[in-house]
């Protein structure tokens, strides 16, 4: 088989994501989530009901009940939010039991099947996404006393919860500032974060707001946005560097050089560095007043 490389300057792009929303109970986490893009809830938590915006929920007793979904049952959603997370896995890993005695003990996963517990959940999430969808993973926040400062964490069970920051592209907390309600996705030393399109904070409208029905549709495409937008700035700026590491080497003159300066110069550092040293192989000089680089005088 023939080893399938992305080159630098091909696109990569974003077309779902795998987004994990956590906060405090009570904070609209799951009527937030249901403002998703076409959303089908796989409701693990029985709380679907207390949405005030409630979408389609499929109410899951059992793994069994979700673990055969297919394509064609999601065909008319966009998003799969799974809520909450927690609960899934705890679903999941009796699951796990059930088929496997072997891997429990006492009705809690041994060793063994705590690592089969990330195996099926992590082909799980990639299961979804392979269908075309975005994800959204809903968690409670547990709270951890570490002297005086309180850490934020998933409400997740034993090593899954490392499985599900690993499997997320985006995480974001809900937060209330000043009685307004926010949505952090920059990390700290006392919680979780993830933030690929470098959003940081930002308010969430009220539920009687006009932007409050696509809030999370909205919040979803500009990320995929930003991060495609940072693919094709990527792709432009490699064309730049292969351009200029093409060109230089057939540049003979201090005319020529001084005429790519201020496109170096939007090139990057690197860039400029690179005309620098071909300047110098030349035997040119920079004249700091006139901001070019001019042959030296003693050149013959």
């Amino acid at each position: 088989m023939t080893l399938k490389i992305t080159k630098s300057d091909e696109v990569i792009e974003v077309s779902n994501i795998c987004f994990t929303i956590y906060s405090q109970p009570g904070l609209g986490k799951t009527s937030l989530s249901f403002t998703a893009s076409r959303p089908l809830m796989l409701d693990f938590d029985k709380g679907s009901h207390r949405a005030v915006n409630r979408k389609d929920v499929v109410q899951v007793s059992d793994w069994r009940d979700v673990a055969e979904i297919t394509a064609a049952d999601v065909a008319d959603h966009d998003t799969i939010i799974i809520d909450t997370v927690g609960k899934a896995l705890d679903s999941l890993s009796a699951d796990i039991i059930r088929t496997s005695p072997k891997l429990g003990y006492g009705g809690a996963l041994n060793q063994q099947g705590w690592g089969q517990l990330g195996t099926r959940f992590g082909a799980y999430l990639k299961m979804l996404r392979s269908f075309g969808k975005d994800v959204v993973l809903i968690s409670h926040m547990d709270e951890k006393h570490d002297g005086d400062a309180i850490k934020e964490r998933l409400k997740i069970a034993g090593g899954s919860k490392d499985l599900v920051l690993t499997d997320s592209d985006v995480i974001a907390r809900i937060s209330i500032f000043n009685r307004q309600r926010n949505l952090v996705f920059s990390p700290t030393e006392s919680a979780f974060g993830k933030d690929p399109a470098g959003i940081g904070t930002m308010p969430l409208p009220e539920a009687s707001s006009d932007a409050s029905p696509t809030c999370l549709a909205d919040i979803i495409s500009t990320i995929k946005g930003k991060l495609n937008a940072l693919s094709e700035a990527q792709i432009e700026r490699q064309a730049e560097v292969e351009w200029f590491r093409e060109t230089l080497p057939n540049m003979q003159s201090a005319d020529e050089i001084n005429g790519v300066l201020g496109r170096a110069s939007q090139a990057g550092l690197d860039v400029k560095k690179m005309v620098a040293a071909r300047a110098k192989a030349l035997g040119l000089t920079f004249d700091v007043q006139a901001k070019e680089y001019a042959e030296r005088k003693d050149a013959a």
